[in-house]
């Protein structure tokens, strides 16, 4: 049986990996969890906050996703 969600994982675009970590980090304030080095090579960046946990991969042919995005509840 499933007890936990252990990561959400989304795409973002090439060269993003700034914008994202000013986002999660600067704004949410999430720590950025080292990839593995295997995985560190194809960029993106991993996030956590918690038990929260949060995989940004890239894509070279990224699309925007209309309605999928991460539900993250804050304070404030």
């Amino acid at each position: 049986m499933i007890t936990a969600l252990d990561h959400v994982q989304l795409a973002a675009p090439p060269g993003s990996e700034e914008r994202l970590r000013a986002y999660y980090v600067d704004v949410l304030g999430m720590t950025e969890v080292p990839k593995p080095p295997e995985l560190a090579r194809r960029g993106g960046c991993w996030f956590r906050a918690g038990a929260v946990r949060l995989h940004l991969g890239i894509e070279e042919d990224f699309r925007a996703a209309r309605k999928a995005h991460p539900g993250l509840r804050v304070t404030g």
